[in-house]
């Protein structure tokens, strides 16, 4: 079995690794960390672990666990690091933005790795430590690569993708409030999100004349979870040619699936898919690609590189359906 520890436990990504790793056939959690919140148990924080789960939060540490996760507020995993330290043996999946940078990537010893399997499995199979992508990034990345990859992206690539309030953290702020979410539609950090770093850089890995605008508009949804993002470019190949490059990208990939029809959100809320939606109109290619915020774009994926960092099948415990309805 593997021990893990979970650092920043009262959160949405901590509560959703809880939720999927307390039935991994492979996985023992070992202690959940929260300083606000020990000695309670996990259900004052995650409502949905009512009757599922008999353990409680603690402000102590176990530094010899096998992985631990941190799901702390971004910038605050080096902090932590810093503080606390994990036996020789522990890999690290950092769920924040600390280390996904290349200019990051490399604390006190420590080769962080980006955690986006799709083009990164053989590095992640080796590492001891990870840089999970971030949400927007992962379903925009896994938009774009295989345009990267056939040396397609020449042109600006306009991008809008609306996020679900989950996206912005447990701690309330206005514009989570529900009073103001609900019902309303915002968008925010236009053209200048963290995570366009991390997309140049996943981009430029597999295209390396790559310096094209990504001109990308952010925006508050007023639902809880998922993320819709629609993105277009100007290409000349057809539908068909586009279909086959993708196809042939992710035909190993598990949790991506590659469609003409069109998609909604509910097929992928409360798992760890990323569903593609291709459209041609003349010379313009519109690509959708949707995910689930807290699954593949965050905890889910996490555990994708923990099975691919410990030899597991990498869907191991993510064989997760959604709800239609």
């Amino acid at each position: 079995m593997i021990n893990i520890g979970i650092i920043g436990g009262s959160g949405y990504t901590a509560g959703e690794l809880i939720r999927i790793l307390m039935y991994h056939p492979n996985v023992n959690i070992d202690f959940v960390y929260s300083t606000t919140n020990a000695g309670k148990p996990l259900s004052v924080a995650h409502h949905d672990l009512m009757g599922d789960i008999e353990m409680n939060f603690t402000d102590k540490i176990n530094p010899e666990v096998n992985v631990v996760f941190l799901c702390l507020g971004h910038g605050k995993s080096i902090s932590f690091l810093k503080e606390n330290q994990f036996g020789g043996h522990t890999k690290i999946i950092d769920l924040g933005n600390d280390f996904r940078l290349n200019k990051d990537a490399h604390f006190e010893g420590k080769d962080f790795v980006y955690g986006l399997p799709e083009i990164n499995k053989s590095e992640i199979k080796k590492a001891d430590f990870i840089a999970n992508p971030g949400c927007f990034a992962t379903a925009i990345q896994l938009a774009l690569l295989p345009l990267a990859k056939h040396n397609l992206l020449n042109n600006d690539v306009h991008i809008n993708a609306t996020t679900g309030s989950t996206g912005a953290g447990v701690s309330l702020s206005e514009t989570s409030h529900f009073s103001w979410r609900n019902n309303n539609f915002s968008h925010y950090k236009a053209f200048e999100h963290q995570h366009l770093g991390e997309i140049s850089e996943s981009l430029v890995q597999l295209q390396d004349d790559f310096d094209s605008e990504l001109l990308f508009i952010p925006n508050r949804g007023d639902f809880p979870r998922g993320i819709f993002a629609t993105l277009y470019t100007l290409c000349d190949d057809s539908l068909e040619q586009l279909v086959a490059k993708y196809e042939e990208f992710y035909k190993n990939e598990p949790f991506v699936t590659v469609t003409t029809t069109n998609i909604n959100m509910k097929q992928v809320v409360q798992t760890n898919k990323c569903i593609i939606s291709l459209l041609k109109k003349g010379n313009r290619v519109l690509i959708t690609s949707i995910i689930d915020n807290l699954t593949k774009g965050a905890s889910g994926q996490a555990i994708q590189n923990m099975n691919l960092m410990f030899g597991l099948e990498e869907t191991t415990g993510l064989h997760l359906k959604p709800s239609g309805f």
